[in-house]
């Protein structure tokens, strides 16, 4: 092949290892990917790559590749660098020069040397040892920078022995091999640039959802931490759908670009509550507002004894010299002060809230809501008002029916926030993926009302995570965490009742996945045995062929 033609063909390689830089998302192969190909087009022996850290004012080593000593290391060999850095400047802030790629980085030039031994104004001392030490022949040296967009100097390529194509003999980098590699520097800076720029922006864009999500869980002592836990498990029932080789969701598979997507929209699915107002929020008792209201109802009970005892006293001196009316005066006092301090302490327990409230409950409630009793002012009423009678009835948890719409309305905002973002196309589904999470597989959900044939298999995950999260938090105001058996018997009725996924229900119970989410979030008194033949909807055959249970 005759000097123009070897041109062209080297030209086009040029052109098409451009194309390979800007197809490359990762950082390690990206820079793999430069070293290998400045090596090709310049057939040479041996080769470093060197990052410029600006804070530090060293390159520091990042590929190294020696065809001769078949040596690997950084980029995706696995093997790490041991060299130190190379300072740009000695301990006075004088820079450093003498070293031919420190000169290259600090002067923005670039050095081509024929042979090493024979070159002057250059300290090759580590070089001269390390062929010494390895029998290798460093002679040739091309070292070119790196420069970014705004001129600056990002890193540094160095080559070694260039090799005659006929002869494989050592020859000196020519001038085209040199127009060549500073050509493929400048690419490769841009493209090392747009991908430093990209991974920035994404890390900018996680930490602005952390730092939304700690707004919300620092909206309450009782939810801190939700919005961390139910990404962390919807990506773990997601993988194990993914390595899953049996049952209908066998073909289920996510990239790395997928994987990502569904992380985002966890880490979003509540982005909505960032306007629930925090008196809902933080609603820890039926009776709370500003403050807890029951200590009010202990002010109207000594009322009530109060006025009982008075109305005893006032009997007794009616009585006059009657023993027998004076006792029964002091008897039924007695038995009313009881009831009181009977009925002062269920509404207590009531106040308390949990997951059940029976109807006798409820109608005692309205029962003593009848008592009469006199106010400051003097006026006779009820003893409860209909407010406090519809939150000291409320069946399961702390909220009304108007107050848990409110906190329903959550996913209202969240799916408006995130269908208004402008999404690039490999994030298009994030609010579908974080707005499903309360619907149900029966299309008896909210907000949408979603049946499990209009959801995705990633929305349906993430409604698994949320319920159980939910049901094993030991954050909440009304319960303690279940335990892992109580947890995957709830989750096992949903199952049975079309409230969640019944194949992916089948995958989070036979990959353990409540056990690898255990092991990370519960406390060691809520990971107990499990017997999964005592787990309602666990289909035996499909469980067994899972890893082993705990």
């Amino acid at each position: 092949m005759d000097s123009t033609d070897n041109l062209l063909h080297r030209l086009k390689e040029l052109n098409e290892i451009g194309i390979a830089l800007s197809q490359q998302r990762n950082l390690n192969s990206l820079l793999e990917t430069i070293l290998v190909a400045a090596k090709r087009i310049t057939h040479a022996d041996a080769g470093t790559l060197y990052l410029h850290e600006p804070e530090q004012r060293v390159l520091r080593f990042e590929i190294l590749r020696n065809d001769t000593l078949n040596t690997a290391m950084g980029g995706t060999s696995g093997v790490p660098i041991s060299f130190y850095p190379v300072q740009l400047y000695d301990e006075a802030g004088k820079p450093n020069h003498a070293m031919v790629v420190s000169h290259s980085a600090l002067s923005g030039e670039t050095v081509n040397i024929p042979d090493a031994y024979e070159a002057e104004g250059y300290d090759f001392s580590g070089t001269k040892k390390f062929d010494a030490k390895t029998g290798y022949r460093s002679k040739s040296f091309l070292t070119v920078p790196m420069r970014n967009h705004e001129n600056e100097v990002i890193g540094v390529l160095q080559l070694i022995n260039a090799q005659d194509q006929e002869s494989g003999a050592i020859v000196p980098f020519s001038k085209d091999d040199q127009q060549l590699l500073e050509s493929l520097a400048s690419q490769a800076a841009i493209a090392l640039t747009n991908r430093h720029l990209i991974d920035q922006l994404e890390e900018l864009f996680e930490a602005f959802i952390q730092l939304i999500n700690t707004a919300i869980d620092d909206k309450s002592p009782y939810t801190g931490g939700h919005c961390a836990r139910v990404p962390a498990l919807t990506m773990m029932l997601a993988d194990a759908v993914t390595r899953t080789q049996t049952g209908p969701l066998k073909d289920f598979v996510m990239t790395e670009k997928d994987r990502h997507e569904l992380k985002i929209a966890g880490l979003l699915h509540d982005c909505g509550k960032i306007t629930t107002p925090v008196h809902v929020v933080d609603k820890s008792t039926k009776l709370q507002t500003l403050f807890d209201r029951i200590h009010l109802l202990d002010t109207r009970f000594e009322v009530l004894k109060r006025d009982a005892e008075i109305a005893m006293l006032r009997e007794v001196v009616d009585a006059d010299a009657d023993v027998h009316l004076a006792e029964t005066a002091r008897q039924e006092y007695a038995a009313r002060v009881a009831q009181l301090d009977d009925d002062r302490e269920f509404l207590r327990r009531c106040n308390i809230g949990g997951e059940s409230m029976s109807v006798e409950e409820q109608e005692r409630v309205r029962r003593i809501a009848q008592y009469q009793w006199r106010d400051s002012d003097g006026k006779t009423g009820d003893f409860l008002s209909s407010e406090e009678v519809e939150n000291l009835t409320i069946r399961a948890g702390t909220l009304t029916a108007a107050e848990r719409q409110i906190i329903n309305h959550h996913i209202d905002v969240t799916i408006k926030m995130l269908e208004s973002l402008p999404w690039p196309r490999h994030l298009r589904n994030v609010a579908e993926y974080a707005g499903g999470h309360h619907e149900r597989m029966d299309g008896k959900g909210y907000p949408r009302g979603l049946t499990r044939e209009q959801m995705s298999v990633q929305a349906r995950v993430m409604g698994i995570a949320d319920i159980f999260e939910a049901l094993t938090a030991k954050d909440r105001p009304y319960k303690k965490g279940k335990t892992l058996t109580e947890s995957l018997t709830i989750l096992g009725k949903f199952k049975l009742g079309g409230h969640i996924d019944p194949d992916l229900f089948d995958v989070f119970i036979r990959e353990k996945v409540y056990l690898d989410y255990a092991r990370q979030f519960l406390a060691p008194e809520q990971i107990d045995e499990v017997d999964l033949s005592r787990i309602p909807g666990v289909n035996q055959a499909t469980a067994l062929g899972g890893r082993d249970a705990i």
